[in-house]
Order: C-alpha cells, then sequence, then structure tokens
C-alpha cells in the first residue's frame, strides 16, 4: 500500500508539473515560430487540412527553414490549396516545378498532390480516409499505414515512398501524428485547430522528435533508445496514465524541456515512477 501510495504522489507530482509547462508555454509566441500557423491562415475548412497535411509532410529541420517553404509552397497554390488540388487541372501544377525542401523535391510533391485530388474526388477527404482506416484498424498508428495504401495506388517514384511514414514498418510517424494533432485535439489555448470531431483526442500518439524523446527518457516516460514505433507506444502508454483522454496535451511541454535553453528546469523535474503503475 505504502508504495503504491508513493508512485500515485510521484504520478501526481509529475503531472502537476507537466500542466504548468502546458501553461508556461503554450502561447502566442509558441504560434509565431511554429507550422501550426500555415493552417491557421485558412477558414475553410478543406484548406487547413490540406496545408496541414503538406506543412507536416515538410515538417523537419529549422522551423524558420519549414515556414519559408510552406509559405512558399501555399503561395505557389495561390493560398487557396483546396481549389487549387480538387479543381485546377493538373497541368496548371506545373508552376510548382522548382519547389524543394530538404529531400522533398517537385516530383514528391506532384505524387502528393495527386494522392489528395483522388482522397477528395474519390473518398470524402481526409478526415473521411482516417475515420475509415482508423475504424478497419482499431488502432491510429495502423490507420496511418491505411492511408498511405491509398496514396500508394497514385502512380509514384519509388524515392517518394519515404515521405509517407509507415508504421506497420516501425516507422514513429511523427509528421503525419503532428498533422493529427492539429486536426483533432481542440486546446483552450487554442494552439490546435480542433476542426475533426469524429477521432478522439484519446486516439492519439504523441508525436516524437529529438527535443520530445529528450525529455520524455529524461523524466522516465520512454527508456527506449531509438525513435520509432515501439517509442512512440511506450510514450503514449504512460501520457495515458497522467491523462488518459487528451495525453498528446504534453506534446508541446515535452518539446519545450527538451531545448537546451531549459535544460536546468528538465535537470530539475519530476520523475515517472519506475516498475508497474
Amino acid at each position: 500500500m505504502k508504495a503504491g501510495k508513493t508512485q500515485n504522489q510521484a504520478l501526481q507530482s509529475l503531472k502537476n508539473f507537466l500542466d504548468v509547462c502546458v501553461e508556461t508555454f503554450s502561447s502566442e509566441d509558441f504560434i509565431r515560430e511554429d507550422p501550426i500557423q500555415i493552417p491557421r491562415l485558412f477558414q475553410l475548412k478543406e484548406d487547413r487540412e490540406i496545408s496541414g497535411f503538406l506543412t507536416a509532410l515538410i515538417s523537419w529541420g529549422q522551423r524558420k527553414s519549414i515556414l519559408r517553404s510552406a509559405y512558399r509552397l501555399m503561395d505557389l497554390m495561390d493560398f487557396a490549396p483546396f481549389q487549387f488540388i480538387t479543381k485546377k487541372h493538373p497541368k496548371v501544377w506545373r508552376k510548382l516545378g522548382g519547389f524543394v525542401h530538404r529531400t522533398f523535391n517537385s516530383d514528391d510533391l506532384m505524387f502528393i498532390l495527386a494522392g489528395l485530388r483522388y482522397i477528395y474526388h474519390e473518398k470524402g477527404g481526409l478526415e473521411d480516409i482516417f475515420v475509415y482506416h482508423l475504424k478497419r484498424t482499431g488502432n491510429l498508428l495502423d490507420a496511418i499505414s491505411g492511408v498511405r495504401a491509398e496514396f500508394l495506388k497514385i502512380p509514384h517514384l519509388a524515392r517518394s515512398r519515404k515521405h509517407l511514414a509507415d508504421p506497420k514498418a516501425g516507422s514513429h510517424a511523427k509528421r503525419i501524428l503532428l498533422f493529427l494533432r492539429w486536426m483533432i485535439r481542440r486546446d483552450v489555448h487554442q494552439i490546435d485547430l480542433g476542426i475533426w470531431s469524429r477521432i478522439p483526442p484519446s486516439a492519439l500518439y504523441c508525436p516524437l522528435d529529438v527535443h520530445t524523446g529528450r525529455a520524455a527518457r529524461a523524466l522516465g516516460l520512454l527508456n527506449r533508445k531509438t525513435d520509432g514505433r515501439r517509442a512512440v507506444e511506450e510514450l503514449t502508454e504512460r501520457l495515458r496514465i497522467l491523462c488518459p483522454e487528451d495525453p498528446v496535451r504534453y506534446d508541446i511541454a515535452l518539446f519545450h524541456l527538451g531545448r537546451p535553453e531549459n535544460r536546468v528546469l528538465l535537470a530539475h523535474a519530476p520523475l515517472f515512477p519506475s516498475g508497474d503503475v
């Protein structure tokens, strides 16, 4: 009983600490620096979905670079991505021919746009296709693999497949999980958009990047040394103990705690209790 009580106290201390960090780091400054600002440019649901999906796919590297590339892409699409993809003739897409972000080039972009066109014309849109595969698989990570398979029905170069994560093959799917966080969560700080109502926040998995992983391991929330699907599952299972209805609410806190400027704060944080809880 005493050990159980001690574990519960440790869990509560960590939860209280992370809750304070969520309040501290969920600010307008975060939005101004983060790729989430791209889908926030739009009001139409489909524009938010498409701009968010494309932005998430190129969300690696420095955030300033991501934002420059994402703004350029939206400009090339006349700041109307849904109309550009579903109404414009694919010949018009040639204007995107010079787009490059790191290893994501115009061939990859054309494949993704053709996949989105297919999904909106034939499958009801991004929300519908994710809901369908979630119901089919019962797991959002496996649903990501199902949506990936839908995209791969479109003719493509083999090189383009790497830009669509496959959790069934062990990928941590960080960028797609980030996109799903934006679409599904509706938080009081109005950072995430929460425009999808048919998938509950409890189904989400935490995006795992360098900063998040560093903080999660330091706090005892993640023991695995490498970032992959099993690490995402381990981290999210422990976050669900802290907040079953919305485990990914702690993503922003972990991201900031893992940044070098917050190493002292992280070093003095409460730890997730070892052993079964």
